[in-house]
């Protein structure tokens, strides 16, 4: 029987270079690729950042590890198309007073989409797509769905950010690390001598200043209450995330923390932590995984941030393909642009971008 090929998106790292190793175990025929985002534009200072100045030593770095394992290595110039799915959506929301997650639509356009698919109009011909990220993938025959399920590693768990993945993606991605614990893959890397164990991963797409990505003038507005009081003055409302504390740079009893972002009037709004929580918002733009439509009202965990933990929920369908997500409990700084994950257990059901808070029977 033919062995099957892998192409491994191989970044340097840890994970993706124990995700080729273990696939070679595995039996496969496995091809190193990595994509090459980075053209200079801005002002990186920061390392380990997937869009930074440090790009030529981190591919150097993916080049030696599949020279240690021995497999093909090839590199991918992205940045035109990363340019315009990913840098200009971040701006764009932002902009527009919303919270966007790039790591999602990177994953979803760039890193399981045109990757691969550059890979494949190159000439290379393979079978599956893998990446070291803490994920696991199944077939249900009865549902005949590709399902996607967390990683087991609890910690590490990252199917928060590619919970966009179609059934077409899903159904040739291997991600061999997810049925893997942090601590057996940095011993795995270890008596493999892979590459370092302990190597600083990449914490954030970008490797420096946001506002350098923004490249706006400044706006100045006001900072006021829930009641339309003044507190304060910004310099552009792009400067503040829904639930930031730090650095409103306004002398008050208690702390404060953003609420809102009024684009249209320019101003930022502020409160004490009581009124940060809600209990119900909108999502739209959903993708659905472990079912093709959620067809009746639900309970499940909801997601609302990546580095938040779960929480219960009940999430119904509404009439314009959007749904509606009722904590059982109120949670703080919902924020429009994000995205929320449903989980069912290990299961992820689907998700989408968090619309708006809302009150009532809406």
């Amino acid at each position: 029987m033919k062995k099957k090929t892998a192409i491994v998106g191989l970044s340097g790292g840890v994970d993706s270079s124990v995700a080729a190793w273990l696939l070679l175990q595995q039996g496969y025929d496995v091809i190193g690729v990595t994509m090459a985002l980075w053209d200079g534009r801005y002002q990186s200072t920061g390392k380990h950042a997937c869009y930074g100045a440090d790009e030529e030593e981190e591919i150097r770095e993916a080049r030696e590890v599949a020279d240690k394992l021995k497999i093909p290595h090839h590199v991918f110039n992205c940045a035109d198309e990363y340019k315009q799915a990913v840098l200009a959506y971040f701006r764009s929301e932002y902009l527009a007073g919303r919270t966007p997650n790039p790591c999602v639509q990177c994953n979803q356009l760039i890193k399981f989409g045109l990757l691969p698919e550059m890979a494949r109009k190159s000439g290379i011909s393979f079978d599956y797509f893998a990446t070291g990220h803490y994920a696991r993938v199944e077939f249900v025959e009865p549902i005949k769905r590709f399902i996607l399920k967390k990683g087991v590693d609890p910690k590490k768990d990252q199917t928060y950010f590619i919970y966009r993945l179609s059934q077409e993606q899903l159904s040739t991605v291997i991600f061999p690390v997810g049925g893997f614990f942090k601590d057996e893959i940095r011993e795995f890397s270890r008596k493999a001598g892979i590459t370092a164990p302990d190597l600083e991963e990449s914490q954030d797409f970008y490797g420096g200043d946001y506002k350098d990505l923004l490249n706006t003038n400044e706006n100045p507005g006001d900072i006021v209450d829930s009641d339309g009081n003044i507190l304060g003055h910004h310099k552009g409302i792009w400067n503040y995330t829904i639930g930031q504390r730090k650095g409103l740079g306004i002398a008050y009893p208690e702390p404060l923390y953003v609420l809102n972002l009024d684009k249209a009037a320019n101003r930022v709004i502020v409160g004490t932590r009581r009124e940060t929580y809600n209990t119900t918002f909108l999502v739209e733009d959903l993708n659905w995984i472990a079912v093709s439509q959620l067809e009746h009202e639900t309970e499940c965990n909801v997601r609302i941030r990546s580095a938040q933990k779960e929480h219960m929920a009940r999430i119904k369908p509404l009439d314009n393909g959007q749904v509606r997500v009722t904590f059982f409990q109120p949670n703080d700084a919902t924020a429009p642009g994000q995205s929320a994950v449903f989980y069912q257990d290990d299961l992820v059901l689907g998700g989408g971008v968090i619309k708006e808070t809302v009150t009532g029977d809406r």
